[in-house]
Formats: C-alpha cells, sequence, structure tokens
C-alpha cells in the first residue's frame, strides 16, 4: 500500500523503454489489478519508448499533453492517465503531464508498457518516493499490464503470481545477455489499431474455445525458451518465440467475433519470411496486438536480410555499454 504524501519536487522527467514479449502475455485473472494468466517475457528496447515530463501547475485540472497534442477531459487516455495518477496524489494537486513517444502509439509496439512505466517512475521522482524496482513493478503493471517489464534493459520476466492483491505478480530481470542478438522493427501500419490490446484480450478469454490451451502452451513455451537463451541456441529461441506468437494470434481468430490484426501485407511477409528460411537464412519473427512484425535474427545475418527488408529498422537490444 503506497503511503500518500505531497509533492516533493516542482517537475520531474524520465524516460522508459518499450518493451517486445517473445513469450506473450494475453489474458487477466483480474482486470482491474492486470493480474495476467500466464508468465511472460520479453526483451528491451532500449532506445524506443516515452519521455514523460510532469510539472505542478496552479489550475483546476490537470493537464495532459500526448506527442505535442493537448487531449481532451473527457478522452479515454486523458481519464486513464489521471486515474492513474491519484494512486499517487495527496490532495488537490495538478500536474501538467507531457508525454511523448518514439514509437506509433496504440500501433502493436507497446507503447502503453513503456508509457506507463515511464509515468510511475516520473511519479516516484515527483513525490520522492523511493520505492524499490518491485514496487514500481507492482505500480506500473496496473496501468498496463505490460508496463512492468518496462523498468529494466534486457531479458525480463513477468511472473504472473498467484495473490489476489497482485502482491506477487511483478517483473524482473534475468542475468542473460547475447550481444549477437538483433531485433528488426517491420512497420507495416503505424495508425491506430482498430481495438485495443485491452478489448481484444478479454474478447478472447471470454469467447475463444482454443484459449483453454493457451495457459499450457505458454508454461511450456516460457521454459523452453529461457532453456534456449541460456544455451545460445538461436534457431530454437526464433522457432519457440514466432510459434508462441501464433499460437496467440489463432486463439484471437477463434474469438467470437474473430479479431485479425494481421493484413494481406502482414501475411506476405510472413510468407518471406518463411521463404527465407527454407532459403537457410535463420530468419523467425514474432507479433504483438497489431499487423507490425518484429524480426529476429544474429549479426551474422543483418547485412543480408537488410538487402531483402531494407526498410527494416535494425536494434542491438544488448549493445556494449547498455546496462542490462
Amino acid at each position: 500500500m503506497l503511503i500518500k504524501k505531497a509533492p516533493q519536487l516542482h517537475t520531474a522527467q524520465v524516460f522508459a523503454p518499450t518493451n517486445i514479449a517473445m513469450i506473450k502475455y494475453w489474458g487477466k485473472r483480474d482486470s482491474q489489478l492486470n493480474l495476467p494468466v500466464t508468465s511472460s517475457l520479453s526483451i528491451t528496447l532500449p532506445e524506443h519508448g516515452t519521455n514523460t515530463k510532469i510539472s505542478l501547475i496552479n489550475d483546476a485540472n490537470d493537464v495532459v499533453i500526448l506527442n505535442n497534442t493537448p487531449l481532451s477531459a473527457d478522452s479515454h487516455f486523458y481519464q486513464k492517465i489521471i486515474k492513474f495518477i491519484d494512486i499517487f496524489r495527496l490532495g488537490n494537486e495538478k500536474f501538467c503531464i507531457e508525454t511523448v513517444n518514439n514509437i506509433p502509439t496504440a500501433a502493436g509496439l507497446a507503447s502503453s508498457a513503456s508509457g506507463f512505466a515511464a509515468l510511475t517512475l516520473t511519479l516516484n521522482e515527483i513525490y520522492q518516493h523511493q520505492l524499490s524496482n518491485q514496487q514500481l513493478s507492482i505500480i506500473a503493471r496496473t496501468g498496463s499490464g505490460s508496463a512492468c517489464r518496462s523498468l529494466w534493459n534486457g531479458f525480463v520476466l513477468w511472473q504472473k503470481g498467484n495473490a489476489k492483491d497482485g502482491s506477487d505478480s511483478f517483473a524482473f530481470p534475468l542475468d542473460m545477455s547475447w550481444p549477437e542478438l538483433r531485433i528488426g522493427i517491420h512497420y507495416i501500419e503505424t495508425q491506430q489499431k482498430s481495438i485495443s490490446s485491452r478489448d481484444a484480450m478479454n474478447l478472447t478469454t471470454k469467447t475463444s474455445p482454443l484459449y483453454c490451451a493457451w495457459p499450457n502452451a505458454v508454461a511450456q513455451h516460457l521454459d523452453e525458451i529461457q532453456q534456449a537463451i541460456i544455451a545460445k541456441d538461436f534457431i530454437r529461441f526464433g522457432e519457440i518465440a514466432e510459434q508462441n506468437a501464433l499460437t496467440m494470434h489463432a486463439t484471437m481468430q477463434a474469438a467470437s467475433p474473430p479479431i485479425y490484426f494481421s493484413t494481406p501485407e502482414t501475411l506476405n511477409e510472413m510468407i518471406k519470411i518463411w521463404e527465407l528460411r527454407k532459403s537457410g537464412i535463420p530468419i523467425y519473427f514474432t507479433q504483438d496486438a497489431g499487423p507490425n512484425l518484429k524480426l529476429l535474427f544474429t549479426a551474422e545475418y543483418e547485412a543480408i536480410i537488410k538487402q531483402y527488408f531494407p526498410e527494416l529498422e535494425i536494434i542491438t537490444p544488448f549493445d556494449e555499454g547498455i546496462a542490462t
């Protein structure tokens, strides 16, 4: 339980990175606390995410500015931000919240993860709570489930926990590094998706007859991918990550009504990846709740993959000088 107190700083600004799940979070056992049905595992994209600045203001209402655009107080995003700030707010203090994403917003690239992680960290600075990373992870999770994984670089595991109050559902970094690993962001569509991850997740868990198989599949994938990471077995790593993503999307497609985030171009690019694998190039993909793909490969094949995907944004998640 957070002990509320008056703000200690007038302004604070923090950047938080986004993360890409290799083993997905899809389904909640408690929607209010964002408690997941399964554990999950992600890789952070260290330089991609959200920069949030919060300042005290003398005004009757809070001000929320997203990507340099002021938001209406009746917008869903505004209300969600204010509800989250109320976790920290002691009295009638009002804030100007300026948040900027350097990744597309609400396009399946985990902008909400970095957004609520940055918001949590900035509020912790404003109020000078000096909370532990575990406490920060728990609080960030209540804003957006995957935000609990955006407090660290590298591989991060979110343990689902079992407690009803969510006290044992938090993320922590894994002491594993893989300098040769590459992630390629393949932007297919960057506009806001037609259904939010939250709504799609709820619809899947309630209506998809395939969802009952999802928890067991995740448990197996989670164990196997950690073994692959330890062994630096990229082929197995890629196989598991791709299978987990395809399993999640198949489960969504069996919902009523069906949920399709893939576009014809998404499918064409998947086929292109499968054809490249047949030709001997070890490349895999993962896909979150959106049409965009994240390609997985190693440094050895970076140049040749760039030839096939010239617009690909290649990220080195374990770059030298970045703490993991």
